[in-house]
C-alpha cells in the first residue's frame, strides 16, 4: 500500500461558475487543508494532519488543484510550434505535413511521444486528448509512453485519405483495420482510451466518414475528436466538398459522429442550429484561444454556446497553439472574450480546464475534482513567481499596507494571468510524483 499527505491550499469547483461570476458558489476553497492519497486515489480531504503513519509534505502556502485536462492537442506538432506567417490551410501545408511525415518512423515516433508527455506535466498537465499522425505507429507509442507514466490519454490514429501528402493519406479499408487493432490493444486497458480521429472533414472522403460513423456504432464507448469551424477558408472549402449538408458540423452528424463522447477543436465559426445540436448530441467544444489568435482564426462565442446549452473545454492546440501551458492558455482565453465583450473569470477558465473537461468526457468520476474516490491527479502550483508577482499577490492579500485585502478571485485571477510553467511545484499522477521543479521540494514531516 502506498500513501502520501500532502497539505496546501486546495482549489477545485462543485458547479459551474457563470462566466463573469466571481463570487460563484461552486469554488471550493479549503486553505491549509490535507489531502490524503492511498494506491493512487484520494480518500479523505481534512483541516488536521493524519497519523504517524502517513508520509507527509508540508506546501504551506502554496496552491493545489487537480490536475489540468488538456482536450484538444497534436503530439507531433512541438517540431512546428511557434513557425511564422500563415494562416490555418497554409499552416498544413507548409508546417505541419511535413512534420508529420517523420512520424511514420518507430524511433521518431516513440521520442516524439516521450517527449510530449513529459511536457505537458511540465506545465501541471496530467491528462489529454490528443492527435498522433495517420500513421498507426505514432499512436501505439504514445498509448505506451502513457501507460508508463499512469496517465489518462485520449487517443487514435489519424484518419486522411485524401487532400494531404502522398506519406500522410491512408485508405478506408486499411485505416479501418488500424482502428480496429488500436482498439482491441489499448481502449479500456489501464487509463487508455481509443478516440476515432478524423483530421477534419477536407481530409477525409464520404467513405471514410462512413467507416468512422461505423466504428462508433460498432464499439461502445469509444471518443470521437475532430476540428470544426475554425478558418472561414475552411469552411468555405468544406461547403463545396459537402454541398448537400447544412453546415460543416453537419457534415459530422449525418456520418453518425456526434455523440456525448465527441471533441470538436475550435468552434469559432458556427450558427444557432449548429450549437442547439451540439447540446442535442452531448458533444463538446475544446476551446482554443491561443492558437485562434496565433493563426488569425477569429473569436470563439462562449456566450453563445452557454446560450444554447453546450459544454466547452479548454485546449492548448499546440502547435498552432503557442504553448502547453494550460495557465497561458487560460489568459488569452480571457482576452478572446472580452474582445466579444464578455469578462471570462478564472472561475470559469479554471472550471472548463478541470471538472468542466472532466465531465465533458465522462471522466468526472476520475479527474477534475479534489474528492474521495477521484484519482491523485494533481498539481502543486506556487501563487506567484517574480517581484512583481510576488507584490501583486500580497496586494491580494491584503499584505501592503494601507491597501485593503481584495477577493479570493482577484488572487485567483493574478495568478493565471501572470503565472506559467515557473509556478508549477510538482505534477502528480494516480499519486506518483512525474514531475518536480528543481529546488521546490515540500517541508518534509
Amino acid at each position: 500500500m502506498s500513501r502520501l499527505a500532502l497539505q496546501g491550499d486546495l482549489l477545485d469547483f462543485t458547479g459551474l461558475p457563470g462566466l463573469d461570476d466571481v463570487d460563484s458558489p461552486a469554488v471550493r476553497f479549503r486553505p491549509d487543508h490535507w489531502l490524503l492519497i492511498e494506491d493512487g486515489r484520494i480518500v479523505a480531504v481534512q483541516p488536521q494532519a493524519p497519523g504517524e503513519d502517513w508520509p507527509r509534505e508540508v506546501h504551506a502556502g502554496r496552491l493545489i488543484l487537480p490536475g489540468f485536462i488538456d482536450t484538444h492537442v497534436h503530439c507531433p506538432q512541438l517540431d512546428v510550434i511557434a513557425s511564422y506567417g500563415t494562416t490555418l490551410l497554409d499552416w498544413l501545408d507548409t508546417y505541419t505535413f511535413p512534420a508529420e511525415q517523420r512520424f511514420a518512423d518507430p524511433a521518431v515516433a516513440h521520442a516524439g511521444a516521450a517527449l510530449f508527455l513529459d511536457a505537458l506535466l511540465a506545465q501541471g498537465t496530467t491528462a489529454a486528448v490528443v492527435f498522433p499522425t495517420v500513421h498507426a505507429v505514432s499512436a501505439d507509442a504514445l498509448f505506451e509512453a502513457a501507460a508508463q507514466r499512469g496517465m489518462r490519454l485520449i487517443s487514435g490514429k489519424v484518419l486522411m485519405d485524401r487532400h494531404a501528402p502522398a506519406g500522410l493519406r491512408d485508405d478506408v479499408a486499411g485505416a479501418e483495420r488500424d482502428c480496429e487493432a488500436q482498439i482491441a490493444r489499448w481502449h479500456g486497458q489501464g487509463r487508455n482510451a481509443f478516440a476515432v480521429t478524423v483530421r477534419f472533414a477536407i481530409t477525409s472522403t464520404p467513405a471514410q466518414l462512413a467507416m468512422a460513423g461505423r466504428l462508433l456504432q460498432r464499439h461502445a464507448g469509444l471518443y470521437m475528436q475532430t476540428h470544426v469551424g475554425e478558418n472561414t477558408d475552411e469552411v468555405r472549402w468544406v461547403r463545396e466538398l459537402f454541398p448537400e449538408a447544412r453546415s460543416y458540423l453537419d457534415v459530422y452528424h449525418r456520418h453518425g459522429l456526434l455523440n456525448e463522447r465527441a471533441v470538436l477543436a475550435h468552434g469559432i465559426w458556427l450558427d444557432e442550429a449548429d450549437r442547439a445540436l451540439l447540446h442535442e448530441t452531448g458533444a463538446h467544444i475544446a476551446f482554443c484561444p491561443t492558437s485562434n489568435l496565433f493563426l488569425g482564426s477569429g473569436l470563439f462565442d462562449w456566450q453563445a454556446a452557454r446560450a444554447l446549452g453546450h459544454g466547452v473545454s479548454m485546449a492548448t492546440d499546440v502547435g498552432g497553439g503557442t504553448s502547453l501551458s494550460m495557465l497561458r492558455t487560460l489568459a488569452e482565453a480571457y482576452k478572446v472574450q472580452a474582445l466579444r465583450g464578455t469578462r471570462l473569470t478564472a472561475w470559469s477558465a479554471l472550471h472548463a480546464a478541470t471538472l468542466g473537461a472532466a465531465q465533458a468526457l465522462h471522466l468526472d468520476h476520475e479527474l477534475g475534482r479534489l474528492e474521495a474516490g477521484c484519482m491523485a491527479d494533481l498539481a502543486v502550483w506556487d501563487w506567484a513567481v517574480g517581484p512583481v508577482a510576488r507584490h501583486r499577490d500580497a496586494v491580494a492579500r491584503g499584505a501592503v499596507s494601507p491597501l485593503p485585502a481584495q477577493s479570493l478571485h482577484a488572487r485567483a485571477f493574478a495568478w493565471m494571468t501572470q503565472g506559467d510553467d515557473r509556478n508549477l511545484v510538482a505534477s502528480y499522477v494516480a499519486g506518483q510524483l512525474r514531475h518536480r521543479r528543481p529546488g521546490s521540494l515540500g517541508e518534509p514531516v
